[in-house]
């Protein structure tokens, strides 16, 4: 059987000191939180506000208050926690680390055997049961101290108190606890005389952080201009003195001086001086100001004009502690100016432009070098005679500026004749509303031949409305409304006059084509190959608005109304196509890969050339008899057109001989017996360009017939009228689509621009023009709606027949044609002999070029026509 000695019981309870101890110790702990956390809170709220010198901003019956009441709620909260304090003794602590035990071990170590000792075996089993709790008290651990107090706390005050220290602790210091003594009479330095305190606060733009007075040693104190200084006296007033000659004021001295004076002084430093404290631990310093220098701005290179008139003005400018802002002052010198022509007038007043010049966003604005970017086409002073000023403002509000500089203010200049004469009477009519009269008069010789100056009659019309709406409102005054609105239109029309139409857009997008071709062989910068194909790109984007534009314009003379939808989305594809190729020129100059750059432009160029011969060539080549019956029914609209504008321009004649004075008796010398001639948007009915095409391959009712009246400029308009009506006849006898209800609808629509005619021919013919107008717009009216009736008996004819037979030549043609429109090779659908396939790059083209019909086709939100289109290019390639 086990034995249990008593030395092995004093081995197991010498085990049990630390956690004794440690138990005991955190019964303690409990014991004086209890007692003891009001006292505690009281301390670390007081210890908070001297930390973070409340005392020193609140007035000292405040601060002596509220520390007396701070004072006796301590001494109240100490005698609470002394009276009835009892600490834990030692067998309070082995009470708790027993109870924390299973079957109170410790306890039965130290139990004694009341009976049984003289039995033997009764001794042994009670010798067993004690090593059996010597063995528990081994897991014997420190009891945790029980710290809550939240039924003694119910509003959590000592949280708030241990929060404010906290917060002491982090923005506070230990060394303003030593400012109360300064406040105790008789204490601190207070035994000796009274304190004060000062700040020194530099502008904020500078900078530069703020100064503790008291830190500061006597002597030389170099300070910013507009320095504020702050003191503050505390002890007896009058105690001390302040004396300072930094701010340039006069202060009353003796008696005079008010009680806030004498308690607190603020300043500004505005020059040098001292600055002195009179009295028990004053100073004084020898102020050096640091002047604040005003900013400075400088043109440091010539204005740089691009073509379209933006002026690029490199400047520098800088300052101590950084530029606020600036802004640029344009006047015109008007002593420079050539004062002839319409300048010869007094000028309308206008006030001096400003102009804001740029600054850096982010970064240091002590010193900068920046650009200002404007341009100044459109105002009235461009390309005359001005002064421009620079200047600069700090945060200081001062100003720097550069001497008035002389210059051509840049501005856009025009190189057609007929624009820069529209351009120079805008600029007369912004100089002075007097030339008004003068201004008006000079655009009626400027378009006194109007086919010699304007491309289409569109730029003729729209000078003419400007000229009327001139004279109109000078006779009754301009007002600053009708001038603006004026000069609106003559700028726009001169940007037409200047740019062109298609035409010159085509010569632009060349002209740059060629440039970046010359660029890449001469091997130019990367920046200036950067903008060389950003001018390409510009010029290929109005190149494809022209003749967007263009192709509406001449669809919606015709009235072919679903087949412009249908060019349109053919020209939106290769649009985005082009944009793709100019894609992949771009990335391949980046790469340095010039070589292929250059056959990709190669083939863009043949790609743009093969659109417009495509676009020129649309609908000539095996036409079917609704094509060429659209297409007589088109020119004979336009021939109407043409007759329609002499009528009126005969009309304006008769009430206005002295517009069209220089001209000829009758219809000399007009375009109206071609229809609506060269000046009618390059399309006259049998004049030029595309009329000449038509009447090359046959015009009108008959292939290879002559019209009635082309060419005669003699004959009188009633004549042409019943050429035009006899045309007509023969163009309603040919008419295809009979025996539906869409043709029925086009001869009945016919039959009304029929009788229209017959009726304009007979208010020619008694002069009546005005009744002859009318009823020639009643004719074009019905032509309109009878080509649309044509079109849709067109369409239902072409949904009844099934595509890709080789029904028609143009079937057949069509099926020999890639989805860009170009023949094919002899291999049929598979052939790699064009265009397309060229390079060492072809079958990645020509897989990207499948990849994007694949991805159009699967777009549901295209119209259900394109992407029928689509799919059927997909089964074909």
């Amino acid at each position: 059987m086990a034995t249990f000695t008593p030395n092995e019981q004093r081995r197991a309870l010498a085990r049990l000191r630390w956690p004794l101890r440690l138990t005991r110790a955190g019964m303690v702990a409990e014991v004086l939180l209890r007692r003891f956390w009001p006292l505690i809170s009281i301390v670390l709220l007081g210890l908070a506000a001297l930390m973070l010198g409340l005392q020193d901003i609140a007035p000292v019956e405040l601060v002596w208050g509220v520390g007396a009441a701070l004072v006796v709620a301590g001494l109240g909260a100490l005698l609470r926690g002394v009276w009835g304090l009892r600490f834990p003794t030692a067998a309070d602590a082995m009470a708790r680390l027993d109870q924390s035990l299973p079957g109170r071990p410790i306890q039965a170590l130290l139990d004694d055997a009341a009976i049984g000792t003289q039995d033997d075996a009764a001794m042994a089993l009670w010798r067993a049961h004690k090593a059996r709790m010597a063995a528990r008290t081994e897991a014997a651990k420190p009891v945790p101290a029980d710290l809550r107090i939240a039924s003694r706390d119910p509003y959590a005050l000592r949280y708030a108190a241990l929060l404010a220290f906290v917060v002491a602790l982090v923005f506070g210091s230990f060394l303003r606890v030593a400012s109360v003594a300064d406040m105790a009479p008789g204490g601190g330095d207070l035994a000796g005389g009274p304190v004060w305190e000062g700040w020194a606060e530099p502008p904020r733009y500078t900078g530069k952080p703020t100064l503790y007075l008291n830190d500061l040693d006597a002597g030389a104190l170099e300070l910013p201009m507009g320095t504020l200084i702050t003191l503050r006296l505390y002890g007896d007033v009058g105690a001390l003195q302040v004396a300072e000659t930094v701010s340039g004021r006069v202060a009353p001295d003796g008696p005079q001086q008010d009680v806030a004076t004498q308690v607190a002084q603020d300043f500004t430093v505005l020059q040098e001086g001292e600055i002195v404290i009179d009295g028990p631990g004053g100073r004084s310093w020898q102020v050096a100001m640091r002047p604040d220098s005003a900013p400075e701005v400088e043109v440091i290179g010539d204005p740089q004009v691009s073509a379209l008139g933006e002026m690029r003005l490199p400047f520098a400018a800088q300052d101590d502690y950084g530029v606020e802002a600036g802004e640029a002052r344009i006047i015109l010198d008007l002593a420079a100016v050539d004062r002839r022509y319409g300048l010869a007038a007094n000028p309308d007043p206008r006030p001096e432009m400003i102009v804001p010049l740029p600054t850096p966003i982010s970064g240091n604005r002590a010193q900068f070098e920046e650009n200002l970017i404007d341009n100044f086409s459109k105002h009235p002073w461009a390309n005359l005679p001005v002064k421009m000023t620079l200047s600069v403002l700090d945060a200081a509000e001062q100003s720097g500026q550069t001497v008035p500089q002389d210059m051509i203010l840049p501005g856009r200049r025009f190189f057609a004749p007929a624009a820069a004469a529209v351009i120079e009477m805008r600029r007369d009519l912004l100089w002075s509303k007097s030339n008004g009269p003068r201004i008006a008069q000079v655009l009626r010789a400027v378009s006194y031949r109007p086919n010699d100056v304007f491309r289409t009659e569109v730029s003729a019309l729209r000078l003419r409305r400007v000229v009327r709406q001139l004279e109109v409102h000078a006779s009754y005054g301009l007002s600053d409304e009708v001038q603006g609105e004026i000069a609106e239109d003559l700028w726009g029309l001169a940007l037409e006059l200047e740019e062109g139409v298609l035409a010159d857009a085509l010569d632009r997008m060349r002209r740059a084509q060629d440039r970046l071709n010359e660029a890449m062989k001469n091997g130019a910068s990367d920046e200036e190959i950067a903008e060389l194909m950003d001018e390409l790109r510009r010029a290929t984007e109005d190149y494809l608005q022209q003749l967007q534009r263009q192709q509406a314009q001449e669809q919606e003379q015709n009235g072919q109304e679903g087949q412009q939808q249908q060019q349109g989305e053919g020209m939106q594809m290769t649009q985005d196509d082009l944009q793709a190729m100019m894609d992949r020129i771009q990335e391949l100059m980046e790469e340095g890969r010039m070589a292929e750059a250059a056959e990709a432009l190669k083939e863009l160029q043949e790609l743009m050339e093969n659109m417009r011969v495509t676009e020129g060539q649309q609908g000539q080549q095996g036409q079917t008899p609704g094509e060429q019956a659209m297409e007589g029914l088109a020119d004979t609209l336009r021939e109407q057109q043409g007759l329609s504008d002499q009528a009126f321009r005969d009309l304006q004649e008769q009430y206005n001989p002295g517009a069209q004075a220089g001209e000829s008796d009758g219809n000399e010398g007009r375009n109206g017996g071609q229809g609506r001639g060269q000046s009618h948007e390059g399309q006259g009915g049998r004049g030029q360009g595309e009329g000449q095409q038509q009447g090359q391959n046959g015009e009108g009712g008959e292939e290879g017939a002559p019209r009635e009246g082309d060419g005669n400029g003699e004959r009188s308009l009633a004549e042409r009228q019943q050429a035009l009506r006899d045309e007509l006849r023969r163009q309603q006898g040919r008419l295809p689509g009979g025996g539906t209800e869409e043709g029925e609808a086009a001869r009945e629509a016919l039959d009304r621009a029929g009788r229209a005619m017959d009726q304009a021919e007979e208010a020619l013919r008694d002069g009546d023009l005005a009744e002859a107008i009318d009823n020639q717009a009643q004719a074009m009216e019905a032509l309109r709606e009878s080509m649309r009736s044509l079109g849709e008996a067109m369409a239902q004819n072409e949904q009844n027949q099934q595509p890709g037979q080789g029904a028609t030549e143009s079937d057949r043609r069509a099926d020999n044609r890639d989805p860009l429109g170009r023949e094919q090779a002899g291999n049929g659908a598979n052939s790699s002999d064009g265009p397309l396939a060229q390079g060492p790059d072809g079958a990645d083209r020509a897989r990207r070029l499948l990849d994007e019909i694949r991805r159009r086709s699967g777009e549901t939100e295209r119209p259900e026509l394109e992407r029928d289109y689509l799919n059927r290019l997909l089964e074909r390639f």
